[in-house]
């Protein structure tokens, strides 16, 4: 989908839907990529108001301080990552590696990725849900793994609300501190995301250009190889 279907979208969904809709697309992000850097962008830019006659609701009231407003829409961010983080802890869990070998392709997650998340695990311990929940791209990817290699869910649950805080809180900021100057921040917003987009990819080709490297070491140093 091109950028700009993208970001209508999320902005229909968020204008119309607000603190429900940021909850759901976060939650959706910590199992699949849902574009969450525009998700909380967007969510705060309308907890500034940049939306004419939308704002903030919230249990059927309304936010009326953009800075509460702000808050509620990124607490909401970060719970909903969170109990999206969990669902994800306890597919792998539960589940298992033969979860994966049978139904991976829906997460996204083929043997190969999951053999990259274990590394990634080996290498940061219990850092590596932290590391990851700020890292993009490898933040959708940590939840599962992480139920699989039966990290403790206390110290996940913990990492985790950390790390979706840190994420949630800096990305709404961004949008309300563009505040009623919203007409010119969505101007010039377009490159941001095509400057997140080109960083999505790259960071993409990297990981991918490491798991070469890692591959072809592996069968270099494997007689039978």
């Amino acid at each position: 989908m091109p950028v700009a279907g993208v970001t209508s979208t999320l902005t229909s969904l968020i204008g119309d839907h607000g603190v429900y809709a940021v909850f759901l697309l976060m939650a959706i992000d910590a199992l699949l990529p849902a574009a969450s850097e525009l998700v909380m962008v967007y969510a705060g830019a309308l907890a500034a108001g940049a939306f004419a006659g939308q704002s903030v609701v919230l249990f059927g009231t309304e936010v009326s301080s953009h800075f509460w407003a702000f808050v509620v829409m990124s607490l909401a961010g970060a719970a909903g990552y969170l109990a999206g983080a969990i669902i994800g802890w306890a597919i792998g869990f539960y589940g298992g590696r033969p979860l994966l070998e049978r139904r991976g392709n829906w997460f996204h997650l083929s043997p190969d990725k999951l053999d990259q998340a274990e590394r990634w695990f080996d290498r940061w311990d219990d850092l590596a849900v932290l590391i990851g929940r700020v890292t993009p791209v490898i933040r959708s990817f940590i939840s599962i793994p992480a139920g699989i290699f039966r990290m403790p869910l206390g110290r996940y649950i913990v990492l985790t609300a950390i790390g979706s805080a840190i994420w949630a809180f800096v990305f709404a900021g961004v949008g309300w501190g563009a505040g009623r100057s919203y007409e010119h921040f969505d101007q010039g917003f377009r490159y941001v995301e095509y400057v997140v987009v080109a960083l999505v990819a790259a960071l993409g080709a990297y990981w991918a250009f490491k798991w070469r490297q890692s591959r072809l070491a592996r069968r270099a140093s494997d007689p039978a190889g």
